[in-house]
């Protein structure tokens, strides 16, 4: 059985492995204390909303939704950031329910809608096709880094 939360302080510890794998498949160095601390920190200052998701009372997978605006349209939009399951739970309808979780809350706050970023390999694509999330192809992303 699956059930979604939207998590305070006190699922900290149930969500940081999982966070730390997620960085871990994209080739970070893992660090769990760095992890608890980046997401404490998120929680704290109400800078995002994560929605952990436990299949029989087991955290398996989790997205993390930031909030931005768009001038034009007047409206808030959620950045879906991060989006995980773990590897012994993938194929369970898991990640699906964590993207149907976050358009609802979208729905309820009147956000305008959803926009992610993924990796040109990273096979989740299926799956947001499959839920009706459009390729932009109309715009060019660009990213400087300060370093």
């Amino acid at each position: 059985m699956t059930s979604i939360v939207e998590i305070n302080e006190s699922h900290i510890e149930d969500i940081t492995p999982l966070f730390d794998q997620y960085r871990i498949f994209y080739k970070q160095e893992s660090d769990e204390r760095a992890a608890r601390d980046f997401l404490l920190k998120r929680i704290q200052n109400k800078e995002s909303i994560i929605l952990l998701c436990y299949f029989n009372n087991e955290p398996v997978g989790f997205t993390q939704l930031y909030t931005t605006f768009s001038s034009v349209s007047l409206q808030s939009v959620f950045i879906l950031n991060d989006l995980y399951v773990s590897q012994t739970h993938r194929g369970k309808g898991i990640g699906e329910a964590l993207l149907d979780n976050a358009k609802q809350l979208c729905r309820e706050k009147k956000y305008k809608g959803l926009a992610l970023e993924t990796g040109v390999d990273n096979p989740a694509q299926q799956l947001y096709e499959k839920l009706d999330w459009k390729k932009d192809t109309d715009c060019f992303h660009y990213f400087w880094t300060s370093e």
